[in-house]
């Protein structure tokens, strides 16, 4: 059950507060408000010239053990370009460049997490295989995934919409994302 409510106020204590929307709570008796904004998150998709893509299997709730795009929660004070760059530090143990990194686009996510119901904007965005990598299979054997995030990874050879839908995606951001993906010209 999801349960984005408070029972009471986090500030005066009172039984008082109403939730209007799911979107924002307010005590009449102390005047607190709390608003249930959006929260941005990043993706990436790592890719070779085979239309092989890096996926990460996930190590913890939400959608433990279905796949995801290696990427995060943008931290306070940080650029989703930035934030990229960093979850693959975090989760790859990998220095990608910022050049090398393209804005493909943004959707919108519910992510469930310990019954509460957070709205994100997911921003996508895709880098070519570092060419030190001969393919993802050889990337892959160079990476140190976080364990705490990541069970294992994992790619897939995306070229059609029948592939999309063999992989067992966590976020229906992920899936809309590679279908534009797809649909992408030049990729580099």
């Amino acid at each position: 059950m999801i349960n984005n409510d408070f029972k009471m106020c986090p500030m005066c204590g009172s039984l008082k507060i109403e939730c209007r929307a799911n979107r924002k709570w307010v005590c009449p008796d102390c005047g607190f408000d709390l608003y249930n904004n959006v929260a941005a998150a990043v993706g990436i998709i790592i890719f070779d010239k085979d239309n092989n893509i890096l996926f990460e299997v996930r190590a913890k709730e939400p959608r433990k053990g279905f796949a995801a795009l290696p990427g995060g929660f943008v931290d306070f004070e940080e650029s989703a370009e930035d934030a990229v760059l960093r979850e693959c530090r975090e989760e790859l143990g990998v220095e990608l460049s910022g050049k090398d990194i393209k804005y493909i686009c943004s959707f919108p996510n519910t992510y469930v997490y310990k019954n509460i119901e957070y709205k994100t904007c997911d921003i996508f965005f895709a880098a070519p295989l570092p060419e030190k990598y001969t393919s993802i299979a050889d990337f892959i054997s160079y990476l140190k995934p976080e364990q705490s995030e990541v069970q294992k990874l994992n790619f897939y050879c995306v070229k059609s919409e029948e592939d999309i839908k063999k992989i067992p995606l966590a976020f229906e951001s992920a899936r809309k994302t590679l279908q534009k993906f797809i649909l992408m010209g030049d990729k580099n």
